[in-house]
């Protein structure tokens, strides 16, 4: 069941990228970051809201709201060069670059989650990075 989410935030990503390069035409990225942002906080309250997950905040440890803060600070400087990048560059080339992210999170994992490395994260870390450098010359 993980990878049907999994595609369809593969989908939802692409039409971000689409979406987000057809609105930027004539504005300034941070601003439509900040725009991008109210959306989705007043969207994923919602959701929260709706389905009575609130009271779930209480249960969160102190190092889980850390690390989620952090995630937030680093979704947020992620996002703003992101619509930088996708205010003067081709979508096609800027999103590839951002999805290589892959290959760093791979190697974090490693790193920091103790995750194990095999022939095969190493080859299609590889072959996402090759690519990358691929479509962006």
């Amino acid at each position: 069941m993980w990878w049907i989410y999994a595609l369809l935030s593969a989908i939802f990503a692409a039409l971000t990228t689409i979406f987000a390069k057809i609105g930027l035409k004539n504005i300034n990225s941070d601003l439509a970051t900040a725009i991008r942002t109210v959306v989705i906080l007043i969207f994923t309250w919602g959701i929260t809201f709706f389905k009575g997950e609130t009271k779930e905040i209480a249960l969160i440890s102190r190092q889980g709201m850390l690390f989620l803060v952090l995630s937030g600070i680093a979704t947020g400087i992620s996002w703003l060069f992101y619509f930088k990048a996708l205010q003067i560059g081709k979508a096609s080339q800027v999103a590839p670059i951002d999805k290589s992210s892959l290959a760093i999170v791979i190697l974090f994992s490693v790193i920091f989650l103790g995750e194990t490395f095999s022939w095969k994260t190493l080859v299609g870390s590889a072959l996402i990075i090759m690519g990358t450098i691929v479509l962006i010359l």
